[in-house]
């Protein structure tokens, strides 16, 4: 097959119903990169023999160095089948877990997508998460199981022990579908419970109930992948060759003489046939009877590699004359047999004919795009389709028809911006000069030559042409040569730039619906713009013309200045591109960050944000080594921001400029990536950044060598116990079961906090609805500030409900009674996996309803106090008493709450109140005073500040003293939240990666040296059947995981590679203060108890790098060593 001209390409985009959008799919190393190498080789882009050593798609040095694909890349091939031609746009996306934010961004602009498992490996863990992934998506995916080669060259199955593998393979990604099946099913069914019970007169009725009803009902034979139905291709893409078992069905039909439609059925299965009554049977009625699909088809392959490897040349020969192909001399010749199994399967069985025609028959075209996935798509955060306006609703049918006419809303998804040089855009290659041009050279040059000649005789020159070139001499006043005009007549000079090798930003974008043009004006919508806040700020709604547009939140209006068709490492310009089609746009750099949605309506929604499975959690600090290109470095990390879905960026407090990336591999490469093409600095980089969380536990009941506490004589020799190590400052009251009362600097407010831990499953609770718990937040605010607008919808409230329904469950006992409905405020940054309740008498308000009885004046007098000791709690849950980490599961109760002199302050003088008591019910705007007092009456407005502040001169000198009450408040509340935590038990919590690892049975002892090394704790370990590899799967601390996947490689000598994916915090057992204070423990662990304490090693560390003070003794009992010879 040719290459296509780009004219081929334009014409295939406009018609919607061949396009086809898929991406490939699947764990590291299953062959992603390789299966696109043949699939581009059959459009003559690459040559068929270098398809798999070539690995076009990965165009990164570091990608080739690697091995491993890191970006994900597009690509658009044109493939005839039966008189109808498909142009398909193909994305190869990365299968390390480290980018998996990659997939995440190719999954959302395909309709369909190729999962590529290895033959040998089976399904893995990154087999699942992308499963996983196009699913949540809703894009149907198809099935190619690759390197069957390996079951016959590595380990030498036989056909049959092959055919039961590969059986057993398909089983295993059919019970991963149907488990994201039965999610699904069961979520709706209880999603329609739910509205039954909210509307019970819809349907009355006997209601048994059966968990499985929905799932019999529902049917899911579409779903699961079977050879039978066309959607499972087996393939080895190094050697070339790939099957689906329609092929085999053509021959066989011909040749045996049963129809078709029964081989489709039969050939996979436990059929065989009986060749002389021509007839199919079920394998039972004779055992020991090989499947069609061994005898028909695996038992030809393992010939052919049979033949090859031995060299058995007749035998060769015949298979070759029989199959009717022709292999060349060179390759018949070939030592490699790998060479001649290539020749001879890639024309028996080509690998893009098997792939490309299951992708044409079983894949959607943009046409085909469900009313569910679109709805899913329009619908961000907690609101439903039916909430959005009408106008929005609206463009649902234009999603649907996919139209290109005019008339048509343009919507592009752009799913990532990617960086490219900037001499590899198509408007600055140098091109070929024509004729024409070369001849006006020529002339320019005949003429200076003149001029120069005359010069030299000192002849006047030639008058001018009339283009003026003959004032165009050189600079020098040389004549360039001859070779030198040559040159200057085959290149263009390239367009200036400014500064060298220049950056630029090319957005990987979807069309999906309209033709995306040239020059077209179109807004830009971030992930936060709301059509319904549209309205709210413009009268006229979505039919102001744009240019009379007042400044929106998170819109930006602009033009498409150029379309480029994606081609792997090259690109083409575009002048308009129609519905269904990936294209790349350039000069959107200053519009968008990492993803948007692109509209010529401002009534479109933002698509819902993508989602990730890989969290960011490796932080390092960075820095230029020379301190005057810090411009250079801020600039960088910019563009770096946005040429990653997956990097964050951020400065913390103490001006350290962080990069947070996903895993090792990742941090390598931003940091290639920083200093080689966006800061193009020397940086220096500092240890990782480890997070921690700290957090509180109940008493231990045993002590460090498993003495039951308080049985033991305690021994009071050095050390006392750990109080002294925190000691609580006089005036702060202690009372046995840990509660702290404490009053503000100007005694005018008592506090009295208690902290407790809160049980595990609630800290998960709380983590899990960070979004949930933030969207409560922002209505009670709203509902405080006597603020109705935001109006709640039914479904967030159901979640509300069942968020709180789940909370109640878990809080059970005497301890939590009513502790739901107390909750005040989540933390830190009121969406965390922490809880202020408040249990005061005077002052009820809870984070569900708002304060009780906003309208009373007693309510109104808390309110703005109660803010103040709610920043109180969110100051100290973001930096612990320990080393100033972030706090995570723990439970403070205001007890109590006693303003009671300072409400006698307040009443001493009716006309002047204290200062912050008033400004509470300052809603109105005009009734408050410049300095932020107020006023008892309203009617008085502002009219007497000075009398007031003269006469309160005398009384307040108390408290101004200490600055404003409420800042006093939120002080007091943050030293009352950390001392109450330094009473309890604390505990650090460290990160924990869940470790996958498969190796064979000879280094798994090694494997375990290394996690036992570094803290791993091993969850399980099972046997891959039919194979010699185990799979283990481990949970690693964060701390120690640095350098580990390199250890394992070197130690197992590569024969183990892990997988790291961040899963969950988790408590270090060890007691950072511990000191031995018994008698036990200290003849087990001596007066210094030196052994290592990990969670004391790991605080030591943080605080160390924070700068706060760490105790530690440098020299201990240092004094001059002796000999007894010369006792001096």
């Amino acid at each position: 097959m040719v290459l296509n001209s780009l004219d081929k390409m334009i014409q295939l985009q406009k018609n919607t119903a061949n396009i086809r959008n898929i991406c490939v799919l699947a764990h590291v190393d299953h062959g992603k990169t390789t299966l696109a190498d043949c699939l581009i080789s059959s459009n003559g882009i690459i040559s068929s023999r270098l398809a798999g050593k070539l690995r076009y798609m990965d165009s990164r040095e570091d990608e080739q160095i690697r091995g491993i694909t890191m970006k994900s890349s597009a690509i658009s091939l044109h493939y005839p089948k039966d008189n109808e031609e498909y142009l398909i746009n193909l994305i190869d996306s990365p299968g390390h877990v480290d980018f998996s934010s990659e997939v995440s961004t190719a999954v959302r602009i395909c309709d369909g997508c190729i999962i590529v498992v290895d033959a040998v490996e089976g399904v893995c863990p990154q087999t699942q998460a992308v499963l996983r992934q196009a699913w949540l998506e809703n894009i149907r995916p198809v099935l190619v199981i690759n390197k069957i080669d390996r079951l016959i060259v590595e380990l030498k199955f036989t056909p049959q022990e092959a055919y039961s593998h590969l059986k057993n393979i398909l089983e295993q990604i059919n019970a991963l579908t149907g488990t994201l099946f039965t999610s699904k099913v069961l979520e709706e069914r209880a999603e329609r419970e739910v509205e039954s019970q909210v509307n019970p007169n819809s349907e009355q009725g006997e209601q048994v109930y059966d968990w499985s009803t929905g799932l019999e009902d529902t049917d899911d034979s579409h779903l699961y992948f079977s050879p039978d139905q066309g959607n499972v291709v087996f393939t080895s893409a190094i050697d070339g060759w790939g099957f689906g078992i329609e092929h085999f069905a053509k021959i066989y039909s011909k040749k045996i003489g049963i129809k078709k439609e029964v081989l489709l059925k039969t050939l996979w299965g436990d059929y065989y046939i009986n060749m002389k009554a021509k007839k199919i049977m079920k394998v039972d009625q004779a055992k020991g009877k090989k499947p069609l699909f061994v005898q028909l088809i695996l038992e030809n392959i393992w010939s052919l590699y049979d033949a090859v490897l031995k060299k058995d040349k007749e035998k060769i020969d015949k298979i070759v004359s029989s199959l009717g192909l022709k292999i060349g001399a060179r390759e018949a010749r070939h030592l490699d047999p790998k060479v001649q199994i290539n020749a001879i399967c890639s024309q028996w069985l080509p690998i893009s004919h098997a792939v490309l025609d299951m992708v044409c028959q079983k894949l959607p075209s943009p046409l085909d795009i469900t009313a569910e996935r679109v709805e899913k798509l329009m619908c961000t955060g907690s609101q439903t389709f039916d909430s959005l306006p009408l106008e929005t609703q609206a463009l649902k049918a234009a999603f649907m028809k996919c139209g290109s006419e005019d008339t048509a809303p343009v919507i592009i998804f752009v799913s990532k911006m990617f960086a490219v040089d900037a001499k590899a855009l198509p408007q600055n290659k140098p091109r070929p000069l024509t004729q024409d041009e070369i001849a006006q050279r020529r002339e320019r040059a005949r003429q200076r030559h003149a001029e120069k000649l005359a010069a030299a005789r000192g002849q006047t020159p030639l008058e001018p042409d009339q283009d003026g070139s003959a004032f165009e001499t050189n600079p020098k006043g040389e004549e360039p040569r001859g070779d030198e005009q040559q040159v200057e007549s085959m290149t263009l000079k390239p367009v200036p730039q400014e500064g060298d090798n220049q950056e630029s930003f090319i957005a990987f974008a979807r069309v999906f619906s309209g033709v995306a043009r040239r020059g077209k004006k179109i807004f830009v919508l971030g992930p936060k713009y709301s059509p319904l806040e549209f309205l709210q700020r413009v009268p006229l709604g979505f039919s102001t013309p744009p240019d009379d547009l007042p400044p929106v939140p998170h819109m930006a209006y602009c033009t498409l200045e150029n379309l480029y068709l994606l081609m792997g490492r090259e690109l083409e310009d575009l002048e308009e591109v129609p519905p269904g089609n990936v294209l790349g746009i350039g000069g959107l750099q200053d519009f968008v960050l990492k993803s948007a949605t692109l509209c010529s309506l401002p009534s479109c929604p933002p698509f819902i944000p993508l989602n990730f499975e890989a969290t960011p959690i490796v932080r390092v600090a960075v820095e230029p080594k020379h301190p005057s290109e810090m411009p250079q470095l801020v600039k960088g990390m910019k563009l770096l921001n946005q040429a990653d879905p997956c990097v964050q960026i951020l400065i913390q407090e103490t001006g350290e400029h962080v990069l947070v990336t996903a895993g090792e591999v990742h941090l390598q490469r931003c940091l290639d990536d920083l200093k080689e093409r966006f800061a193009k600095i020397q940086i220096s980089v500092s240890e990782p950044i480890i997070p921690f969380r700290e957090t509180i536990t109940k008493p231990p009941k045993v002590d460090m060598v498993n003495e039951e506490i308080g049985k033991q004589q305690k021994v009071a020799v050095i050390h006392q116990t750990k109080e002294d190590q925190s000691k609580i400052p006089e005036g702060i009251q202690v009372d046995s079961d840990g509660l702290i009362t404490i009053t503000t600097p100007n005694k005018l407010a008592t506090l009295s906090v208690r902290a407790m831990p809160l049980p595990e499953e609630v800290t998960q609770i709380l983590e899990e609805n960070s979004d949930l718990i933030r969207s409560v937040e922002q209505l009670t605010t709203s509902l405080n500030e006597g603020r109705n607008t935001q109006m709640i919808h039914q479904k967030t409230q159901e979640r509300i409900c069942e968020f709180k329904g789940k909370l109640e469950q878990h809080l059970t006992g005497r301890k939590w009674r009513n502790t739901v409905d107390q909750i005040w405020s989540f933390g830190p940054r009121k969406c965390g996996p922490n809880i202020l309740i408040n249990k005061s008498e005077d002052f009820q308000s809870s984070v569900w309803s708002g304060p009780a009885g906003k309208g009373s004046k007693e309510a109104g007098k808390y309110r703005d106090l109660g803010n103040s000791i709610v920043s109180g709690f969110q100051l100290a849950t973001l930096s612990g008493p320990m080393c100033e980490e972030p706090l995570m599961g723990v439970c403070f109760a205001l007890e109590k709450w006693d303003l009671s002199k300072f409400e006698e302050q307040g009443g001493s003088d009716k006309q002047n109140k204290e200062q912050s008591d008033l400004v509470k019910e300052g809603q109105g705007g005009d009734e408050t005073c410049s300095d932020g007092d107020e006023n008892q009456e309203p009617h008085h407005g502002c009219s007497e500040p000075l009398e007031k502040r003269t006469a309160q001169k005398g009384e307040a000198t108390l408290s101004d003293c200490y600055g404003p009450f409420s800042g006093q408040l939120i002080a007091t509340m943050k030293e009352a939240c950390r001392y109450a935590l330094q009473v309890k038990p604390q505990r650090l919590m460290a990160a924990m990666y869940t470790c996958d690892i498969m190796a064979t049975g000879d280094v798994l002892g090694r494997v375990y040296a290394v996690l036992a090394k570094r803290e791993g704790r091993v969850l399980q370990e099972e046997m891959k059947e039919g194979t010699d590899m185990f799979i283990i799967k481990a949970v690693l601390p964060v701390a120690e995981s640095f350098g580990f996947a390199d250890e394992i490689r070197k130690r197992t000598s590569g024969l183990a590679s892990p997988q790291l994916v961040f899963s969950h915090w988790e408590i270090i057992p060890s007691d950072p203060f511990w000191v031995p204070t018994t008698e036990e423990e200290y003849l087990h662990f001596g007066e210094k108890a030196d052994s290592e304490n990990q969670a004391r090693k790991y605080m030591n560390a943080v605080r160390k790098r924070k700068g706060l003070y760490v105790e530690e003794k440098i020299v201990e009992h240092a004094e001059k060593q002796r000999t007894l010879s010369k006792n001096k």
